[in-house]
Parts: structure tokens; sequence; C-alpha cells
């Protein structure tokens, strides 16, 4: 379930603005928060009120969103806000929980300052993290022997996050998001644009047996990352290993994190391989095969798989009055072991024939359209 989008200048549903301490902490969070942290929507407790003063945030959560409501007061806005959170959560009490276990002066609650911008941020990341510990103790409460050693021998990997799946009432399955690789990717692209940190998860969902089976079912496996990362490596191309009969997450994931980081490494250096190419076109394309333009698309796992061409001319155009382009081409020679210089060289005089044959296929298509 995708997030509502930011709204860029915080307007509520009432066109009211946001009361000016809340709205700092709001802008805090939207501008520093290492998560994708997104506002859905903002209103006013009073009916009219000249400052709104609530919201709802997406929390990110297993590979999800998780929606909670924010209630400030605008008339008492240096009080700490309520939080009302989902109405799957009746259980999830954290303040309850801290003040049973005698911590209640650890939380940020407890010295809580209007005026420190970082505030509302601080109290997102420890409720955050009272939820993911929240659903790991609902989640090692499901009666499935199988899932109960698969819990008991996964949790303990740094990150992980772990939620049941509930219908009619009950819970169905059990989702895990099981972080891979430790790796810096950012390092791996010099001069990437990325604000937040990018990750690759394993999404494990394990159906809940109500009975007992000397073969457990699979779960059903799924690779996500996030969405900037995939202009550097896409998950997508990236075939899983299979799930054996009785394996468990603790044997499968080494192996899935062998292959995944020699992949991303090789995606990696495709980067370095791809600008070269690119630099190697200039020199040689700089001689025109004729007014026509050429299109590259280099893909990710270039020089491994080579350039789609399409040719697009300039002179002849379709019914609808626009360019007539070819069909993508990539059956031409082509070696990963070439250097760039030679790679283009053989580029070119292959398009030295094949923009003939565009040139007549151009012609051809003009009577077919009157």
């Amino acid at each position: 379930m995708s997030p509502p989008a930011d709204t860029a200048a915080l307007a509520s549903t009432s066109g009211a603005p946001l009361a000016p301490l809340v709205a700092a902490q709001l802008n805090f969070v939207l501008s520093q928060a290492n998560l994708p942290i997104r506002v859905g929507q903002i209103w006013s407790g009073c009916r009219d009120g000249r400052y709104a003063d609530r919201f709802t945030l997406a929390i990110p959560f297993c590979l999800d969103y998780v929606y909670w409501d924010f209630l400030y007061n605008a008339l008492s806005p240096k009080v700490a806000p309520d939080v009302v959170f989902g109405p799957d959560d009746e259980g999830f009490q954290p303040l309850v929980d801290f003040d049973e276990t005698g911590s209640g002066e650890k939380s940020c609650l407890a010295n809580w300052d209007c005026r420190d911008t970082s505030a509302l941020l601080s109290l997102i990341k420890e409720l955050r993290e009272f939820y993911i510990e929240y659903q790991k103790k609902r989640a090692a409460e499901v009666d499935d022997a199988r899932l109960k050693f698969e819990i008991s021998t996964v949790l303990s990997k740094e990150g992980i996050e772990v939620c049941t799946v509930s219908s009619n009432g009950r819970p169905d399955e059990v989702k895990f998001a099981v972080p891979l690789l430790d790796l810096d990717l950012a390092k791996l692209v010099p001069g990437c644009p990325w604000k937040l940190p990018q990750k690759i998860h394993l999404q494990a969902v394990f159906p809940i047996s109500r009975s007992y089976s000397s073969v457990p079912s699979a779960p059903r496996l799924k690779l996500v990352s996030t969405p900037d990362l995939k202009s550097f490596f896409s998950v997508d191309d990236v075939k899983l290993p299979p799930w054996l009969d009785g394996m468990c997450m603790a044997e499968y994931l080494p192996n899935l994190e062998e292959n995944l980081k020699i992949q991303v490494v090789e995606a990696s250096a495709s980067i370095g391989s791809r600008r070269r190419f690119i630099e190697a076109l200039a020199p040689t394309f700089g001689r025109p095969l004729e007014a026509d333009p050429v299109h590259f698309v280099i893909p990710l796992q270039f020089p491994k798989h080579q350039p789609v061409l399409t040719l697009e001319s300039s002179q002849h155009f379709n019914a609808q009055g626009l360019p007539i382009m070819s069909a993508p081409v990539n059956d031409y020679p082509w070696s990963p072991r070439w250097d760039p210089t030679e790679m283009v060289e053989r580029i070119y005089d292959f398009l030295v024939d094949e923009c003939q044959t565009f040139k007549k296929f151009c012609s051809d298509s003009i009577p077919q359209q009157k």
C-alpha cells in the first residue's frame, strides 16, 4: 500500500496553516528523517480554528506503511501530541508499558521541549522502535512450531522486522522484512544524488499452519529495494535461489546474500563501463551517418548485455506527424570483452548499412499512409 503524497505547503483540508511550533517540528521530520515518512491528512481540532494542529503520518514498517495520527492542541502548542495508532493495534500501548517497567523518565515525552524542532522526529523513532518489538512479540505468540523456529533463529539479525497479517480477525500469515548486504551502497556509486539510505530487503511471507505438516509450504519470497536504487541495480532482474524442502531462512540467507553481493558489485563496475562507452561514442558518432539520430539504451547489465539501438528519421513522419522510428535493434556484433572504442566502431560499421535499410523502410512506408 502506497503512502499519500507530501503536501508541499503542509496545507490542511480546511485551509488553515499548521500552528508555527507544530509546523517547525513536522518540517524537520520531512527534511531530516532517514526514512521516507509521508504526510497524509492535515486538519484542525476546532471547527473554526485559526491553526491546524493534527495530521496523519505514514510511517515505513516491514516494507509497508502504518498510519498514525498525531494530535496537537493549537491552544496549547507547548504540550506534546497525543498519538492514535491503527485500528488493528489496540494492544500497542508503549507508554503504558514504559510506565509499568519504571522507565518512563527515559521517554522523550518526559522532557518534551516544544521549541526543539527535532522533538517530533525523536518521538516517531522511539514509537517505531517500540512498535517493531511489539510486532515481534505478536509474531512469536503465533501457534505454529515452524514459525516459532524461524523467529527464534533470524530475529537476532540486525534491522529485521516482522508482522502478522490478519484476515477476519485472525492472523493468517507472518511477514518478514530481512535487510540484506552489509554494504554502504552509496559508496559504490560515487556522486549519487541519494538523500536516504538505499537498502535491499528479502520479503518472506509464511502461511500460518493450522495443522501439522511434515513438509511445510515454502514461503513467498520477493526482493524489495528502495525506489532510488532501481536506477543502479534492479532487484527484478535477480533470480532467487530455490527454497528447498525443510529449509529455514537461516540456511537460505547466506547463499542469497553471496549471490546478491556479486551482482551488486558487478552493477557498480558496470557504471564505469557505461561511462567509458558513452565517452567513446562522441569521437566516432561525430561523423554523421545522416541527419537522423540514433538512440542508445544502455542496460544496467552492460557490458554483459549490449545497448539497444533505435533509429529515428528526421525526414519521414507517420500519420500522427511523429518521426518514424525503427524497431529496437540488438542483433549486431558484440562482445563484452572488447574495449569501449572497439564496441563503438563495430556499432558504427553496423549502422552504416542499417541506416540504408532504415531509409528504404521509411520511404516505403509513406505511400501506405495515403
